[in-house]
């Protein structure tokens, strides 16, 4: 039986998420699968994938053929790195416990890249966020310059106006006085 690791669609319209399965070569994209091993959402960013490492280096070792997208997902994670390290250490070029002191060294590297990813994800947000509020502040600001001065106005006139008054009652109440 010809075996894939592929992805099957899941999600809605624009908001995919995608399962790794392994199937046969022969079942729809949907349809029946021997095995899950994990998970990629490339909605979040990065894009977030959950993997059964141990599973994954199973199959590509009995000869499941990866499809190309999850052939890169699996260079991501490092399973093709440590098949192709397991193949070092069969020939005898070097030994287990070198092999896994280069994965984890490579693991290392890509963990701190990673995270320097993330960091300048979170970075950005902040710095967004701050320019929001600062310009809030500043469109506030006008606001209560343009409220304050419209209420000094509104003062004038009133007092504008109660002179105007008094000037009018002033000539009336010396008629009326004599």
């Amino acid at each position: 039986m010809a075996t894939k690791i592929r992805l099957q669609r899941h999600g809605r319209k624009n908001y995919a998420f995608y399962p790794i399965v392994i199937a046969d070569s022969r079942a729809p994209r949907d349809g029946k699968f021997i095995e899950r091993i994990g998970s990629y959402n490339p909605n979040t960013n990065p894009a977030t994938i959950t993997l059964n490492f141990e599973r994954a280096l199973y199959w590509v070792n009995v000869g499941a053929q990866p499809t190309d997208t999850v052939r890169n997902i699996l260079s991501r994670e490092g399973v093709m790195l440590m098949k192709h390290l397991q193949g070092g250490v069969k020939k005898g070029a070097f030994d287990e416990a070198e092999a896994q002191r280069r994965f984890d060294a490579w693991k290392n590297q890509k963990q701190a890249a990673l995270d320097k990813v993330k960091a300048g994800e979170a970075d950005k947000k902040a710095k967004e966020a701050k320019e929001r509020l600062d310009a809030e502040k500043a469109k506030n600001k006008a606001k209560a310059e343009a409220l304050a001065k419209k209420k000094a106005e509104a003062i004038e006139a009133a007092k504008a106006a109660a002179e105007a008054e008094n000037a009018e009652e002033a000539p009336a109440a010396e008629e009326s006085a004599e």
